[in-house]
């Protein structure tokens, strides 16, 4: 553990009682190292929901084609597959603050070739994808390596608090980002909206510069290369509680997400366009905020196990009310919410898990799967989604899907009874 996570740990007594449900900010306060990460991440991923706006609204105005725009989804899909499999040969085998440096530079890279093309006019639609490709690789590092520094930068007891945090930022600048890429796209252009991303990556940048290095844990003779990626699959495999982890968002996202269908949802179900389209989106990041902004509770729950079964049951439940609520807009809305902060405390305790139960020599190729699942888990849901919607209705297909999540919950916590009973700080 780095000084700072020791110093965490030991202040972690001294700490004026909670107040309340507000989010635990000691991470914050005690850790130098934590503090100018989780800055620069605010900055650099407010500017990133930037770019990932540009670039549905450039396809779409190069080529009046959803298929067109689809396919960037799909891109993304398998670069972040390969960018996962490459990036588990280095994660744990490299100063992860290097990682988090060069991830940096690979964002600008990507950024910087957006922009570039967009200035010349009428960009190719390769460069376009190419560069999501490059975002999407780029993150199968970075996100990981991130992950992993967490424990040894505020410690064990803090986090929870520490991981609540992260979520803040997740769905504050899901809820903010859009909404000012928006504004940005419609009164100046898509170059500036680029550009903006580019220059926010600098805050991160000069944020792992600044921190101290942190040199992987691993013991002599450790396998490298393709070796540490079947190290690290080998190791999930004898876990039936982290694997259970996996599993119960792969249920969650790929029957429970129902977000490819919210355009064709505010047309036939609330009788209304984009603006409510844009709501159905945006409100469940508002649920999440809200969740991870009270989420001072949860470094004292112990068992984490049992809070992931229910707050998943609960993301099922209001997808379900969601769908079975009508043309009741604002109720809709309410359930919405409610099923975004059922699911960013399951984010929580999930990766709450894994950091603690891995050991740092796996920590980075363990949270490269984890990031795959989270980020794949939600691109099949929309497949599946349109598929139910195509073959019967919207409504069956969102109400099917959340139902289908709550049984399948239940049927994993049955199968798994390791998963029941866990405890903080248990090994996995």
């Amino acid at each position: 553990m780095t000084a700072d996570g020791e110093e965490g740990g030991r202040r972690r007594s001294r700490r004026p009682p909670l107040r309340g449900l507000a989010v635990d900010i000691t991470p914050l306060r005690v850790s130098r190292d934590f503090r100018l990460i989780w800055t620069g991440l605010l900055v650099s991923e407010l500017g990133s929901e930037f770019t990932l706006v540009a670039t549905f609204v450039q396809v779409q105005r190069l080529t009046g084609s959803p298929a067109a725009v689809g396919i960037i989804g799909l891109v993304g899909l398998v670069a972040l597959v390969g960018g996962t499999l490459v990036g588990s040969t280095i994660l744990d085998a490299y100063d992860r603050r290097k990682l988090l440096v060069l991830s940096q530079l690979g964002y600008m890279v990507a950024s910087g070739l957006l922009l570039a093309g967009t200035l010349m006019g009428r960009p190719p639609l390769a460069l376009i994808y190419g560069a999501v490709a490059l975002i999407a690789a780029v993150s199968a590092i970075d996100g990981p390596t991130r992950s992993a520094m967490t424990p040894r930068l505020v410690g064990r007891e803090l986090l929870p608090s520490a991981l609540a945090l992260s979520q803040v930022i997740w769905n504050g600048t899901a809820l903010v980002g859009p909404a000012l890429a928006g504004i940005v796209i419609a009164r100046l252009n898509l170059s500036w909206a680029y550009g903006i991303d580019l220059v926010t990556y600098l805050a991160m940048l000069g944020a792992a510069f600044a921190i101290r290095p942190m040199p992987p844990e691993r013991a002599e003779g450790a396998p490298t290369g393709w070796g540490a990626v079947k190290e690290g699959f080998a190791y999930l495999r004898g876990r039936r509680v982290l694997q259970s982890t996996f599993l119960i968002d792969i249920v969650a996202m790929v029957f429970g997400m129902p977000r490819a269908l919210f355009p064709f949802l505010a047309a036939s179900q609330f009788h209304a366009g984009a603006q409510v389209t844009g709501l159905l989106f945006s409100t469940p990041a508002v649920g999440a905020l809200a969740g991870a902004l009270t989420a001072g509770w949860v470094s004292r729950v112990r068992h984490q196990g049992r809070a992931v079964i229910y707050a998943v049951v609960l993301w099922g439940a209001g997808i379900a009310a969601f769908g079975l609520i009508g043309d009741h807009l604002w109720l809709a809305l309410a359930f919405l919410a409610f099923a975004g902060a059922a699911d960013v405390i399951s984010a929580v305790f999930r990766s709450t898990i894994l950091q603690l139960s891995v050991p740092d020599s796996l920590r980075g190729r363990l949270s490269g799967i984890h990031i795959l699942v989270v980020t794949g888990g939600p691109r099949l849901g929309d497949l599946e989604a349109g598929l139910v919607a195509a073959a019967f209705s919207p409504a069956v297909s969102v109400v099917s899907g959340g139902l289908l999540c709550v049984m399948g919950t239940a049927l994993l916590a049955l199968l798994v009874p390791e998963l029941r009973r866990y405890h903080a700080g248990e090994d996995a």
